[in-house]
C-alpha cells in the first residue's frame, strides 16, 4: 500500500490544478476513497471540494482536513516527476496534505475505531476562498457535526518533526491591490504628465514606516510589496500604475492600523504628485489568524509524543497564513493544527541543526513553501505525515 500512496503523490505533483480549478485532482480523491471499504463520498462541496464519511459506530465525530490546490510557479527542481504543466506547481506541498489523508483514511478503513470520520478534501486555499466556500454550500447541514477539527501542513524541517503551539499559530493575511490614476505622456516631457510609477515607488518605500513603528508590539505586523506594474516602453509614462501587497497582523486591532495606514499613505502619494483621481484601494484573499485551541492542542501534541513522533512547541506565531481555522470557527469547535516536516534529515549538516537552534529558523539555503524549488523528500514526509494523522485521529476517537 506504501507503494502506491508513492504513485499517487508523483501523480498529484505532476499534474498540479491551481485554486478552484481542481476537477481532475478532485476525480482522483473520490476514485480513491470509493475504493476503500464503508467510505461515503460527496464530490462538488463548495466547488471541487471532496467530502468522505466514515461511520463506524456510535461514537465521537473527527474531521480532517487536507487542501488540494497548486501554485501559479513554474517548477525549478529536477524531480524526474515534476510538473507536467507549464507555470503550475505544488510548491506549498498540498499534494503532500492530499496523498497523507488518502493513506489516514485506507487505515481508518482497514481498522475502524468506533465513532465517525469527516475527511475535508479541501479546494482553494491559496485564495484564502475554500474553506469558507465548503461552509457556505451547507457542510455543516449535510455532514456530521465535528467534536474536533484536526489539520497538519508540511515543511522543509526534517521528515517527521512536528512544530505547533496552542493558542495564536499563524497570522492574518490580505492581499492588497492599489490601482494609481495619472497622466500619461513622452518621457522627454515629465513636466507634461502625471506620473503613476513615481508614486507607485515612492509610497513602496514609504510603506515601510508602517512596520518600523510597530516593531515594539508584540508579533508584529509584515507587509510586503509582491510586484509593482507601470508602462510598456521606456519612452513612455504609463497612464495608470499597480502595485500588489501582502499584508500579515496577528490581531483585528494591528489589521485595522495597517489597512487604516495603508489607505492613508496611497491617498496622500497621489495628493502630493497631483494625481486626477484618488488611487483605488482594495482588499481581497483574506486569511484569518489560525488559532490552535488551548488544551486540546495539548492534548494532541502529547498524544503525537507519547506516538514516537518528535514534537517541538513554538515559542512564537509565524507569519504564514492558512484557511483552516474557519472550519472550527464555523463549527464552534475546537481545532488543532500543526506543522510537519518532509525533508531527508540527512540534507541537515551539523552546521545547519546549530543555525536551526541559534536562529530558530530554517537555514537561508533550504527551500521553502512557494520555492519553486521546494520538494518535499515523498518516501519520508508520506509515512510521517499518515502517521500522524492516524494517531491524532485514533486518540480523539477513543478519548471519553
Amino acid at each position: 500500500m506504501t507503494e502506491h500512496w508513492q504513485q499517487v503523490y508523483r501523480h498529484l505533483h505532476a499534474h498540479p490544478e491551481l485554486s478552484g480549478e481542481e476537477h481532475a485532482t478532485a476525480r482522483l480523491v473520490a476514485d480513491e476513497l470509493r475504493a476503500l471499504p464503508g467510505w461515503e463520498v460527496t464530490e462538488n462541496v463548495g466547488g471541487t471540494g471532496v467530502v468522505g464519511v466514515l461511520h463506524s459506530g456510535p461514537g465521537p465525530v473527527v474531521w480532517l482536513r487536507a487542501d488540494m490546490d497548486a501554485l501559479p510557479v513554474q517548477e525549478e527542481t529536477g524531480l524526474d516527476y515534476a510538473s507536467t504543466v507549464p507555470g503550475v506547481m505544488h510548491a506549498c506541498g498540498h499534494d503532500v496534505h492530499v496523498t497523507a489523508l488518502l493513506g489516514a483514511c485506507a487505515e481508518l478503513s482497514a481498522n475502524p475505531l468506533p465513532g465517525t470520520v469527516v475527511a475535508l478534501f479541501q479546494p482553494a486555499e491559496e485564495t484564502g476562498a475554500g474553506a469558507q466556500g465548503m461552509i457556505n454550500d451547507g457542510l455543516l447541514d449535510r455532514f456530521p457535526h465535528p467534536r474536533i477539527v484536526l489539520g497538519q501542513h508540511v515543511s522543509p524541517l526534517p521528515a517527521g518533526l512536528i512544530l505547533s503551539r496552542p493558542g495564536t499559530l499563524m497570522a492574518a493575511s490580505d492581499s492588497v491591490r492599489i490601482t494609481f490614476l495619472g497622466k500619461g505622456g513622452h518621457a522627454s516631457q515629465p513636466h507634461t504628465a502625471v506620473d503613476p510609477l513615481l508614486m507607485a515607488a515612492s509610497l513602496v518605500v514609504r510603506l515601510q514606516s508602517l512596520t518600523a513603528r510597530r516593531t515594539a508590539i508584540a508579533s508584529t505586523p509584515v507587509l510586503t510589496a509582491g510586484a509593482l506594474h507601470a508602462g510598456s516602453r521606456p519612452n513612455i509614462i504609463a497612464d495608470t500604475s499597480e502595485v500588489l501587497l501582502s499584508l500579515r497582523t496577528f490581531t483585528d486591532s494591528s489589521r485595522n492600523h495597517m489597512i487604516e495606514g495603508i489607505q492613508r499613505m496611497a491617498e496622500a502619494e497621489a495628493a502630493a504628485a497631483g494625481a486626477p483621481q484618488e488611487p483605488k484601494v482594495e482588499f481581497y484573499d483574506h486569511f484569518p489568524v489560525t488559532e490552535n485551541t488551548p488544551g486540546d492542542t495539548e492534548r494532541v501534541l502529547a498524544t503525537l509524543t507519547a506516538g514516537n513522533l518528535p514534537v517541538m512547541s513554538m515559542d512564537n506565531p509565524i507569519t504564514g497564513s492558512e484557511d483552516f481555522g474557519a472550519f472550527g470557527t464555523a463549527a464552534k469547535a475546537p481545532s488543532v493544527f500543526w506543522h510537519i516536516g518532509g525533508t531527508d534529515p540527512a540534507r541537515f549538516t551539523e552546521a545547519d541543526q546549530a543555525y536551526m537552534l541559534s536562529e530558530g529558523a530554517l537555514p537561508p539555503h533550504f527551500p521553502s513553501n512557494h520555492s519553486s524549488r521546494f520538494a518535499p523528500d515523498p518516501a519520508r514526509a508520506l509515512p510521517a505525515a499518515i502517521t500522524a494523522m492516524l494517531t491524532a485521529t485514533r486518540a480523539e476517537l477513543t478519548r471519553p
